[in-house]
């Protein structure tokens, strides 16, 4: 079966010959089936032999979800390439840094996306703009041979998808054999670059065997199935868009429906257009689904799963995804870049408020333990480190031993950095980031928990808490909240129900309302967007 190839080029093959008759992309008009996917794959592949892309070469991909995407990346690993996602909200410098440091070969972006010029973008940045080396398409860039346009205008010195890869049309169908068939388990198969909260973004090195054994346990556990129609509005250069989004699905039969830009009015829409049956996404994405006001004129009735991400959620909400958009199943997981993305998950026949209160416990062969600071595990119930151990710990940052040593320790624990709780079943609460704790008059205070506490609330939507320098308390909570649609409350009226409903020392002594917050592209709320805004001083 697909999911039980080692590698990607195997399972790419795999599901062309076990789900010949089905669609696996859906994009727009265009539509290809899991037999043609296998042979675009193939001539991709043809096109970065031609290119010259040697086995473990980088290739870097900046684009939105669209299916040339899917092709490319999946051309590159045939080849034996090592696939470099780059974030499309990043600028130029961030861009920059990650193809500098990745040394990727060829890159293969878009023009237009967002009224954004990737290349124009990339090649009038740095310090060495307009000084070329002679050796590749931006300036800098020493080892950046190609840039590919999947979509849009070509500038100077780049290349259309569709040359590219006619590019590849003299190369031999032994040749890609040969190149596919030398790639294993244990090579890696991509490098995703952390967001860089805690100082520059690190290349997070994993394999083929680990990434497809994990989201085979992540696909089995949620329930992907053959013939479900997959809405993938994260993004792909995630995991969650990539791995557990167009991965899964070709291991799985289901049919992918690249999504681009979050909007509520057009995936209402898409759904019964496009038959959508899953639609995983962060609990913002639910939310701001279920304050729409045209919901209850739109037709949700395809839709059966749903799968998100660690943040603490209200049960209600678990119970209104189910009652109110149709879902039969509601599945919450956690995990890190790390981790190739997924370390616990919820069960399907977990109940709503296991679902909404924890992440669940660990995935088949992986171990999860709570640790305190000395590296000893702390009894079930009390809060610690949430440490990692297994198959898909990553195999390293990439050309850094030093950060890869700091993370994962000699026993091979990988120490994530964040908060939780394990319950006696083994399930997993995060209550925090270990840096986003604050300290109020010697009280922790877990920002995500705080949150959680808030959203019992129904005038409100979304919350997010930081903690804010106080010269009385030390640091105190300030809270930014999106109130409902036509609800109206003044800070110190919620405050005096967070005053009813928590520990006083939990209660945000500061509340600003907001019409949205500042969110990255897998909708994750940006907090050093919130810390910037209140200039540290309340």
């Amino acid at each position: 079966m697909p999911h039980e190839a080692r590698t990607i080029p195997e399972m790419v093959e795999r599901a062309g010959l076990a789900y010949a008759g089905r669609v696996a992309i859906e994009d727009g008009d265009r539509e290809i089936g899991f037999l043609e996917l296998h042979t675009a794959a193939r001539d991709s592949a043809r096109a970065f032999l031609a290119a010259g892309l040697e086995k473990g070469d980088r290739f870097a991909i900046w684009a939105p979800n669209v299916w040339e995407w899917i092709v490319a990346a999946l051309g590159g690993q045939l080849a034996g390439g090592v696939l470099v996602p780059v974030n499309t909200r990043f600028k130029a410098a961030e861009a920059r840094y990650v193809l500098e440091r990745s040394r990727a070969r060829l890159l293969f972006t878009v023009e237009g996306f967002l009224d954004t010029d990737y290349v124009t973008m990339l090649s009038a940045s740095g310090p060495v703009a307009g000084v070329g080396n002679g050796r590749g398409p931006v300036p800098g860039l020493e080892d950046l041979r190609r840039v590919v346009i999947l979509r849009g205008d070509e500038p100077d010195g780049t290349e259309p998808w569709a040359d590219f890869v006619a590019r590849g049309a003299p190369i031999e169908s032994g040749e890609v054999d040969a190149r596919s068939n030398s790639v294993r388990p244990d090579d890696v198969s991509d490098i995703l670059f952390t967001s860089g909260t805690t100082g520059n973004p690190k290349g997070v090195m994993t394999c083929h065997g680990q990434n497809l054994r994990a989201y085979g346990a992540w696909s089995e556990v949620v329930g992907l199935r053959e013939g479900d129609r997959y809405l993938i509005v994260n993004p792909f250069f995630h995991a969650f868009g990539y791995k557990a989004g167009w991965l899964s699905s070709i291991m799985r039969g289901a049919t992918v429906l690249p999504h681009q830009v979050f909007d509520v009015a057009q995936v209402l829409a898409r759904i019964p257009k496009d038959r959508v049956s899953v639609l995983p996404g962060p609990p913002a994405l639910y939310q701001t689904i279920l304050a729409h006001p045209d919901l209850d004129a739109s037709d949700l009735s395809s839709l059966r799963l749903a799968v998100t991400g660690a943040a603490a959620i209200p049960v209600e909400l678990v119970e209104r995804m189910r009652d109110r958009l149709g879902f039969e199943t509601v599945i919450t997981g956690y995990g890190l870049t790390e981790t190739c993305g997924i370390a616990t998950m919820c069960r399907y026949d977990d109940d709503p408020e296991t679902i909404a209160r924890t992440s669940g416990r660990a995935i088949p062969d992986v171990s999860v333990r709570v640790i305190d600071d000395a590296g000893t595990e702390v009894p079930r119930g009390r809060p610690g480190e949430i440490v990692v151990r297994g198959y898909n710990v990553m195999a390293g940052y990439f050309e850094d031993p030093e950060e890869t040593a700091a993370t994962i320790d000699g026993d091979g624990w990988l120490h994530t950095g964040d908060i939780g709780v394990m319950d006696e079943r083994g399930y997993i609460r995060i209550t925090d980031r270990k840096k986003d704790m604050f300290i109020m008059g010697g009280f922790n205070c877990y920002p995500a928990e705080i949150e959680n506490l808030m959203l019992a609330n129904e005038s409100l939507v979304q919350v997010a808490v930081i903690g804010v320098p106080d010269e009385r308390m030390g640091e105190v909570g300030h809270a930014f909240v999106v109130l409902r649609p036509g609800t109206e409350m003044d800070p110190g009226e919620l405050v005096a129900w967070c005053r009813e409903n928590m520990a006083n020392y939990k209660v945000p002594r500061y509340v600003t309302f907001v019409d949205a917050l500042p969110t990255n592209a897998t909708g994750k709320v940006q907090k050093f967007v919130l810390r910037e805004r209140v200039g540290g001083d309340g």
